[in-house]
């Protein structure tokens, strides 16, 4: 992977699982890995010490794609001892990638305690016959948007009738969902097939650029660009993102464990969310070590995402809990997209509901 291949991974991620569900990932899940379930065993069983503390075993975690920023509570959790402090021998960290399966098959077959996804990626596979369950979400917000240079300025969805707007091939049913859940007139706009390096919009080829928020404009802004953008989620796309995946029967037979997992992340995001160069260095410098990740460009996304997961009701209500307002409006943002599911198919944030009841001050 060249440098600038790194620069534009993150969307370029989000397209490829996408596919990797629609072609091969989804479809296995119904059929030879949902009849592997029985067969061997969770990454993490819990027992209890002659202390009469628990002991959970290993923790796995499926991270989304490569050890960069966007996992930033996790590193936090794993090196500071968050996840021994809950019960865990040792935490493994799972990366993605272009080669890597689906996190949800990883999780299915066990291989996985938990991994992290979205809404549309795990709906799909419940569809499918997936016994999983989405038990938090990191961002509030989901973190595609439109980016245009500040001197042409792209600041709202209207805005883009009669311009050009650059839209990668794997990015087409993110776009297609967002214009009918704006109800926008697709014929007023000009859609161009892109790759992912914006040069494209820096040059005036086109006038807007579909991207993630945490990182294409962060990538411009150090070259010297001045960008501005919109986030879909604020323009009638609410759909949360990073969100935990964990198999149904988990949920059922191991609370404890799950709501352990639960307390490490949460206090590793919290850490995040007070130092955002903290996590920043641990993706350049140990977890991501190799990938050509730098410190500063991390710290900015880093900044960015944290904008994401911390809200008015996550502050409230604390990190990962999503209102019952915006799990409707999930559910019809999914609608959009071609997937009819219901909430109670999809999600679980009762152990969330738990692990808050039983200590406010994570709040």
């Amino acid at each position: 992977m060249t440098s600038k291949d790194r620069d534009f991974a993150v969307t370029d991620r989000r397209g490829f699982l996408l596919r990797g569900l629609q072609l091969g990932g989804a479809v296995a899940l119904g059929g030879p890995l949902l009849a592997a379930c029985g067969s061997g065993s969770s990454s993490s069983s819990s027992s209890t010490t002659s202390s009469g503390s628990k002991s959970f075993g290993e923790l796995t975690l499926r991270l989304s794609w490569i050890k960069n920023v966007e996992f930033a509570g996790s590193y936090i959790a794993d090196s500071k001892g968050y996840y021994k402090a809950e019960g865990f021998s040792k935490g493994t960290l799972i990366g993605g990638g272009p080669s890597a399966t689906p996190m949800e098959t990883d999780v299915v077959t066990k291989k996985a305690l938990v991994g992290i996804s979205a809404p549309d990626i795990t709906g799909a596979a419940i569809a499918k016959g997936a016994p999983l369950k989405i038990i938090g979400a990191q961002y509030q917000k989901n973190p595609f948007c439109i980016m245009s240079m500040a001197k042409t300025p792209i600041t709202k969805p209207e805005d883009m009738y009669g311009k050009k707007i650059g839209v990668q091939a794997a990015n087409e049913s993110i776009w297609a969902a967002f214009i009918k859940a704006a109800k926008l007139d697709a014929s007023k706009i000009t859609k161009v097939p892109v790759q992912f390096d914006p040069l494209p919009l820096t040059q005036g080829t086109v006038d807007g650029w579909f991207s993630f928020i945490t990182n294409e404009p962060n990538v411009l802004e150090l070259k010297g660009f001045k960008v501005t953008t919109f986030l879909l989620a604020d323009a009638g796309y609410p759909l949360v993102s990073e969100t935990y995946l964990v198999r149904q029967d988990t949920i059922d037979k191991e609370r404890e464990l799950l709501k352990a997992f639960l307390r490490a992340e949460i206090k590793g995001w919290k850490a995040s969310i007070a130092d955002p160069a903290l996590g920043a260095k641990l993706a350049a410098e140990t977890y991501g070590k190799g990938l050509g990740l730098t410190a500063q460009e991390q710290t900015l996304e880093s900044k960015d995402q944290n904008a994401l997961i911390l809200t008015a009701d996550t502050k409230k209500n604390g990190l990962f809990t999503v209102t019952q307002k915006l799990i409707d409006e999930n559910i019809q943002t999914l609608k959009y997209g071609g997937l009819d599911i219901t909430a109670e198919k999809l999600f679980d944030f009762s152990l969330l509901a738990e692990v808050y009841k039983e200590d406010p001050s994570l709040i």
